[in-house]
């Protein structure tokens, strides 16, 4: 993904440079005089940041214990599963008739020959 993008990078710049203008404009600024040199400002000195207050510690008070939930008493054995009714038992059925088969061979196209050419005198 980082290729892609420098190549849509490296086709917008050679578009961009491909126009006369801009490129006379870019020979233009080559061939200007060296521009002065930024003037040095005075540096300031900052006053010293102000100490942080330390603040009183105090002692919190315990947190209060959780309440604990008492076990539930065991109801005894779970009563039994009910039984499943039998279901009834569906008819003999016929079997299906069998299903033609397709033939897989193609059937042979006999060749027929051309009629014969007329004679040209």
């Amino acid at each position: 993904m980082a290729s892609f993008n420098c190549f849509l990078v490296a086709l917008c710049m050679a578009l961009s440079f491909s126009s006369i203008n801009v490129s006379l404009a870019a020979r233009h600024l080559q061939q200007l005089p060296p521009l002065p040199s930024i003037p040095t400002l005075p540096t300031t000195t900052l006053p010293p940041l102000p100490t942080i207050p330390t603040l009183p510690t105090t002692t919190l008070p315990p947190l209060p214990s959780i309440p604990t939930i008492q076990a539930l008493p065991r109801l005894g054995a779970l009563p039994p599963l009910p039984n499943m009714p039998n279901l009834p038992t569906l008819p003999n059925v016929p079997p299906l008739p069998s299903i033609p088969t397709i033939p897989t061979t193609t059937p042979l196209i006999p060749f027929l020959s051309p009629p014969p050419a007329p004679s040209t005198p």
